[in-house]
């Protein structure tokens, strides 16, 4: 037995002995914990909705799906005004967040680390300057918003020092007034106060609420290694779309320019047989980006290819290029999956709902150690492919970063920028439809050798 063979199986054996005996500890703490009440009081002098909800004490909030196919935001309601803003107060800071009408809310803080979470159903974010807002004061550290999970969305407040909601209230207009001209129909107003942080840790914990507390969508099974028999499934993701156009030069959209090539790549691999192939989107709409790795998970995708053509504001850039997750990128990756993404879909076949950060980060550092070398040969694999198929890649085409679509700890993630629409050789190239259908039929031979070398690593450590 090599050493190799030997680490992947104790990889193995810890992250199976960690399940076994870490989670049901869990559970057992998440049972015996003790109950709060939190009672936001409404804006004075407003109409208000107030909530009234059993506040549970633990780190990380219960995250569950409905059960509904999988959607893109409907835009129910939108930023008005001046979108999210911050005011100063006494000892604390006021967060207003006005909308073009009133939909359901919840408010409440997490700790380790310290955050106040604002739950919407559902709120399109579109507008929101987090710069300005991080500018405006040192209260918070960090602001990140976006789809939480479908019908839902969210935007998590990373806090400098504890504070506590004193009052939350959402006061409406009297006339009602159209969603599509973007004018205020409502207005959520959170005051927050500094406090101790024996006292925060007391209070922050995710409330229970029947309106987030769904029974949850049946649990993918656990996706195991291709190994070179049957199918392998492709999911492949033309980056951008809807309210996201992307890059853009000459009449040239990136995200349009990147739904063609979807579709060609994939008919380019049906035809060559032992591919199943699902696109995140097949028109021109918005899908956030971490539903694009949901999808995936839930295709039981054994390979996700993000499809992209970036553009430089300056210098001179050409060719294809492949990135795959930096190392740097990973803890923070892994992080930010904790905090935001749905807990029973972060590693297939794995329900966290239930878990805090901690095991969910040892867990997603586990997977991520046998899913990161295979990404980086898939990488090094399409880079030969679109090379030897094109001639054109850049000049040092692999690369990593930290893009949220290679999060999925899982899956073997990459990112292929096709070219640049900043240059007009590479312009030219990419709607080139004889250039595409080569640059397609080399990704699909980068695939097919990849995915027999992989396989033959497979038996290897298997043995």
């Amino acid at each position: 037995m090599t050493v190799q063979t030997l680490g992947s199986k104790c990889k193995t054996w810890l992250a199976c002995a960690m399940l076994a005996v870490l989670c049901p500890v869990m559970a057992a703490a998440s049972d015996l914990a003790p109950e709060t009440s939190l009672h936001p009081k409404a804006r004075p002098g407003a109409a208000s909705v107030q909530e009234t909800t059993e506040a549970r004490r633990s780190d990380a909030p219960v995250l569950t799906i409905p059960t509904q196919s999988p959607a893109t935001l409907s835009g129910l309601a939108f930023l008005a005004g001046d979108g999210v803003t911050l005011e100063d107060r006494w000892r604390g800071v006021a967060i207003e967040v006005p909308m073009t009408q009133a939909v359901p809310w919840r408010v409440f803080t997490l700790d380790a680390p310290r955050r106040l979470v604002l739950d919407f159903s559902e709120l399109n974010w579109q507008g929101i300057d987090i710069p300005l807002l991080l500018a405006q004061g040192d209260w918070f550290t960090d602001i990140h918003a976006g789809l939480y999970r479908p019908g839902w969305t969210r935007i998590v407040f990373g806090l400098a020092a504890p504070v506590e909601v004193v009052s939350a209230g959402l006061s409406t207009q009297e006339q009602p007034v159209s969603v599509s001209q973007r004018v205020e129909g409502a207005r959520l107003r959170v005051e927050l106060a500094a406090v101790s942080g024996a006292d925060f840790a007391a209070k922050a914990g995710a409330p229970k609420d029947a309106l987030f507390d769904r029974p949850a969508r049946p649990m993918p099974s656990p996706k195991t290694r291709q190994r070179g028999v049957g199918d392998v499934t492709v999911v492949l993701d033309p980056g951008h779309g809807g309210i996201d156009p992307g890059a853009e030069r000459d009449g040239v959209v990136e995200a349009h320019l990147m739904m063609r090539f979807a579709r060609e790549l994939k008919e380019e691999l049906v035809r060559a047989g032992g591919f199943n192939v699902v696109l995140t989107r097949d028109r021109d709409e918005f899908v956030p980006l971490e539903e694009r790795v949901s999808i995936a998970r839930r295709a039981g995708a054994d390979v996700f290819l993000s499809l992209h053509a970036d553009a430089l504001a300056q210098g001179r850039a050409t060719g294809a290029s492949v990135y795959t997750l930096s190392q740097e990128a990973s803890d923070e990756a892994s992080r930010k999956l904790a905090e935001r993404h749905d807990r029973s879909d972060i590693l297939a076949g794995v329900d966290l709902s239930q878990q805090d950060d901690a095991v969910a980060l040892v867990l997603m550092d586990l997977a991520r150690a046998d899913t990161a070398p295979r990404a980086e040969d898939l990488a090094d694999s399409l880079v030969e492919g679109i090379h030897s198929a094109t001639g054109s890649t850049y000049k040092t085409p692999r690369m990593q970063a930290g893009f949220s679509v290679l999060k999925a700890a899982d899956i073997p993630s990459v990112l292929i920028e096709l070219g640049f629409l900043s240059s007009e050789r590479d312009r030219k190239l990419l709607t080139s439809r004889e250039w595409r259908a080569d640059a397609a039929r080399g990704i699909r031979e980068a695939l097919q050798y990849w995915v027999l070398q992989d396989a033959g690593k497979a038996e290897l450590l298997r043995q």
